[in-house]
């Protein structure tokens, strides 16, 4: 249980909501408990009728007037029990939405290391089939354990009243009872945590399998994907099937007890009424009406048992991921202005996940309202230059500045508003065209959406669609070729008018003709800019006003691309290189 105290502020939250609830419960039961006297009242009527009927000679009325109150009570039980589910089952939703919101408000703030650690079906099943779990405890387990502790504390002591012996005797199974559900649920718990870990690599497969569909259609291999998943559901049938074999003893073994506690009561109490020692039938009637009524109590000691061990293998995943601190932390409340010089200095950088120093003692300005330009070999840096600037990660070594500060002295959320990112794979959500760009500014206009669409080269394109602007993409932008997409991204930066762009080789799928075009319409829009391009293309970079040439993560040239081209090295070469393809 100690997993499922995370959980005890939001019960704190909706206290008065469940402490209702919880009254609603008591109320209900104790309705319930007017049916067995009576009931008994009703017996002994009649007894004292067929023993001598001018003893009772309104016999049918007191049996109506009896009858009545049964159903009264059964009909207020009824209406108590609709309200009990109304409050708790209620506070349980509540909470499974609080909960979701917090697993994904702590997805969002932890850094990219914990998402190259961990896949997005196994996250995608902590925050729905974990959560859910979790719900049971919350709403169902609690309702049904109060309902339990209500006839349990109501039932017994009236039991006692009627025939101490008769309840002894009754009640001899519950240790028994007791001591099994003990055993089983130590052994649910352990299974139960095995199947939601298959259950995430279950997610995780389907959505690989769902997002790489075009690869696995262009290799032919959808019936080596099909074996795979069938060994897969195999494995998890068979996990499963043991955690079912052990919730199935459950039922059986109340029925069997309840059942013994039954023949105990016919068995004594017909001894007893024989000896003389109670005075009526109606006593072993009234006696098997509270067995019935622990019946379903007593069986769902084991169903919410099962409840809470589920719950708490499933909170326990949940807390493991609640529980990691964000690498990157907004260490500064304050808001601070970004206008937009960036300053490197002696900055090195290694992945922690690989161990792989990207970056090794970097310095360089990239000067505000000035174009800088990063240009290397794969693997020398370049877009971990971005990433830094953005704090997707934090240096190894080194400071960086934004505006003369150390980054770490600026609000987070400061430098990262002010900062307009075109990732070199370019992403593109579940959404319509005009709604990817209005990603960039929320309360953008139509009149600007196409602006930027036109400065992005891609508004020809969009209008050629049947829905234009309101066309919706496939997941990940799947509809659009690879050229359109980066043209889309583009102009989602460019609509958030940021002082900082990144772009990180950003026009590598479209043809040089496009690329002439938005890089003349991208002139004005980044002329008051600080914007660092990241480029394996002459053609991008030469018009910045600094070029960096990185290699092993240093820089190794840098300055105009006149100057750079009249040097030898690795961007003459380059230069050299692209300009006889074109030839």
């Amino acid at each position: 249980m100690n997993e499922l105290k995370y959980i005890n502020k939001y019960f704190s939250k909706y206290k008065y909501k469940l402490l209702i609830g919880i009254l609603i419960t008591i109320v209900a039961r104790i309705f319930s408990l007017v049916v067995p006297p009576y009931v008994k009242k009703s017996i002994e009527t009649v007894e004292k009728y067929i023993r001598n009927p001018k003893e009772v000679p309104f016999v049918e009325d007191l049996l109506m007037e009896y009858i009545l109150v049964i159903i009264g009570a059964a009909l207020l039980s009824g209406f108590f029990t609709f309200l009990m589910r109304q409050t708790i089952i209620n506070v349980s939703r509540y909470i499974e939405f609080d909960l979701k919101n917090e697993i994904f408000k702590q997805y969002e703030r932890l850094s990219l290391n914990f998402y190259k650690q961990n896949r997005t079906g196994d996250l995608m099943n902590r925050i729905s089939e974990d959560v859910g779990q979790v719900r049971m405890y919350a709403g169902p387990a609690i309702m049904y354990s109060i309902q339990t502790i209500t006839l349990f504390v109501c039932v017994i002591p009236l039991m006692f009243y009627s025939s101490p012996s008769m309840t002894m005797y009754s009640l001899l199974p519950l240790p028994i009872l007791s001591f099994l559900i003990y055993k089983i649920s130590r052994i649910i718990h352990k299974r139960s945590t095995v199947v939601q870990q298959y259950l995430s690599k279950l997610s995780t497969f389907s959505q690989e399998s769902f997002s790489g569909i075009s690869v696995i259609k262009a290799y032919g291999i959808e019936e080596r994907i099909n074996e795979e998943l069938e060994m897969l559901a195999n494995d998890g049938k068979d996990k499963s099937m043991d955690l079912v074999r052990v919730n199935a003893w459950f039922m059986p073994l109340m029925a069997l007890l309840i059942g013994i506690s039954t023949i105990f009561v016919i068995w004594i109490g017909g001894r007893l009424y024989i000896k003389g020692e109670i005075e009526s039938i109606a006593v072993i009637a009234e006696f098997i009406i509270y067995v019935n009524y622990l019946t379903w109590p007593v069986a769902t000691v084991g169903w919410v048992t099962s409840i809470v061990k589920r719950a708490e293998a499933s909170q326990e995943r949940i807390n493991e991921f609640l529980g990691q601190t964000p690498q990157i932390q907004n260490e500064v409340e304050k808001i601070t202005p970004v206008a937009g010089k960036i300053e490197f200095k002696n900055v090195s950088f290694t992945y922690e996940d690989t161990e792989i120093t990207a970056l090794k003692k970097l310095s360089f300005v990239a000067e505000q309202g000035k174009t800088t330009a990063i240009i290397g070999r794969t693997g020398s840096g370049k877009s971990t230059i971005l990433d830094l600037v953005g704090r997707l990660y934090d240096a190894t070594e080194g400071t960086i500045l934004i505006d003369d500060n150390p980054i770490k002295n600026l609000n987070l959320y400061s430098v990262r508003n002010a900062i307009g990112a075109v990732p070199q794979d370019a992403f593109l959500f579940s959404d319509t065209i005009g709604n990817n760009i209005r990603f960039g500014k929320e309360n953008a206009t139509q009149e600007e959406i196409m602006s930027v669409a036109k400065k992005a080269a891609v508004h020809e394109n969009i209008m050629a669609f049947t829905k234009q602007y309101d066309t919706i993409l496939g997941e990940r932008g799947i509809t659009l070729s690879g050229g359109q997409k980066q043209r889309i991204s583009i102009a989602r930066a460019l609509i958030k008018d940021p002082k900082i762009f990144l772009f990180d080789d950003c026009l590598s799928a479209v043809d040089t003709e496009t690329e002439e075009e938005i890089l003349s319409n991208l002139e004005n829009a980044i002329e008051s800019k600080t914007t660092l391009i990241v480029s394996h293309r002459i053609s991008t970079v030469k018009n910045a006003d600094l070029i960096l040439v990185l290699e092993d993560g240093k820089v190794v040239q840098q300055g105009t691309h006149n100057q750079l081209i009249s040097t030898n090295g690795y961007y003459k070469e380059l230069y050299l290189n692209q300009l006889s393809e074109k030839e």
